[in-house]
């Protein structure tokens, strides 16, 4: 009898796991591949399409690109998942049966209850997401004069509220556009979760690029013309992006499976309490001991690279693999500029900038591109990384 494999989602983890499935299961197995769209996305390099749309030709890569011949994909939205009848059930396509399925779905932003937030920011967890700032701001800064520029606020001052700030910049500099750069963070720092250094090196790249920071005071609410904070002064904007957090899939809310916030948890082998059910990337919340592996892509890259031989392992009641997160350290662009933190390059030096931080952010994402697709393809998406 012939099983089918399933795979939900084109991210990192999604991508990550159809390249090892295909490389493992056997040839009378079924592998089906699921995904709302028809590509895989670079996604920690799409903001440099808030600057410039003509970036996205070499961060997504058709799925023609990484699936098999063999490999069936479907492009359709996944709406749930009966965990009961081994089921998929999808948006505007017949529901997928499956004998194991691998849940890479990702996430959803978080507005956290904010009055308004949710109906007036902007977000960036997609290609189209980045294509709507752009669009927006590129409008905004068209009604702007010098007297009254434009003003863009970005929410939230973690990886993504920064790199968006820094291409929002970039946009201004290169158009010679009247726009005020705004990056709002609710802690007192920039760059919670990094070290002292990262962040003085992250502030003067922002504040070289002209960027406003505003620390220490959260949002309370948000209406089509202004932010208010639990103690300042109301900020007004003409472009408000939001980058402040992550929850889980709707589509997995009723799936009969441990979750939290729609994000369900996994043991470090990355099965679900359903033992037919995996699940990695952001879509996951997988134990590794005090705290669960974080939202990252370099994680759900690891990740990937271990569930696909766990799966075949599950279908020959064999031993499953214990994963561990191995934190390589995290490269962070500011516009052209990066910082580059928690990298063992020298015995003394884990935190850097300049050149080789933009060379090691560089190769990161050529890394992955040649792991899913090809090294050629890696060398022509070089320019844009």
């Amino acid at each position: 009898m012939t099983d089918n494999v399933v795979v939900l989602g084109a991210g990192y983890a999604g991508a990550g796991a159809v390249v090892e499935l295909q490389s493992k299961l056997d040839s009378d197995a079924q592998l089906t591949w699921i995904a709302d769209v028809d590509y895989h996305l670079l996604l920690h390099e799409v903001h440099r399409v808030v600057r410039d749309p003509n970036v996205q030709s070499d961060i997504v890569f058709p799925v023609d690109q990484i699936a098999d011949p063999s490999t069936q994909f479907i492009q359709a939205t996944v709406t749930g998942l009966d965990v009961d009848e081994r089921v998929v059930e999808l948006d505007d396509a017949d529901d997928v049966e499956y004998d194991y399925v691998v849940v890479a779905l990702g996430t959803q932003t978080a507005f956290y209850g904010i009055p308004g937030l949710e109906e007036h920011a902007l977000t960036l967890k997609s290609l189209n997401d980045a294509l709507e700032i752009h669009e927006t701001v590129t409008e905004a800064s068209k009604d702007a004069t010098r007297s009254d520029p434009a003003q863009v606020v970005v929410g939230g001052a973690g990886l993504s509220g920064i790199q968006v700030a820094g291409e929002v910049a970039e946009f201004r500099d290169n158009h010679r556009a009247p726009i005020d750069v705004h990056l709002v963070e609710a802690l007192d720092e920039i760059f919670p979760s990094g070290n002292e250094k990262a962040r003085q090196y992250l502030r003067e790249l922002l504040e070289e690029a002209g960027i406003q920071i505003h620390t220490g005071d959260p949002i309370t609410e948000a209406d089509a013309e202004q932010i208010t904070f639990d103690e300042g002064k109301p900020l007004e904007y003409d472009v408000l992006v939001w980058t402040g957090g992550i929850t889980g899939r709707d589509a997995l809310a009723d799936a009969e499976l441990e979750n939290e916030h729609n994000r369900v948890t996994t043991e470090a082998n990355f099965q679900t309490s359903d033992e037919r059910v995996f699940a990695l990337g952001d879509a996951a919340l997988i134990d590794q001991g005090d705290q669960p592996a974080p939202p990252t892509s370099q994680a759900a890259w690891q990740a990937a690279k271990v569930v696909g031989d766990n799966v075949v392992r599950e279908m020959e009641n064999r031993p499953l693999k214990t994963w561990e997160h191995n934190d390589k350290g995290t490269a962070i662009s500011v516009g052209h500029d990066a910082v580059a933190t928690g990298v063992d390059v020298l015995p003394v030096v884990d935190t850097f900038d300049g050149f080789p931080a933009k060379q090691l952010k560089k190769l990161t994402g050529a890394i992955w591109i040649a792991n899913v697709t090809s090294w050629n393809e890696a060398r022509k998406s070089w320019k844009s990384l």
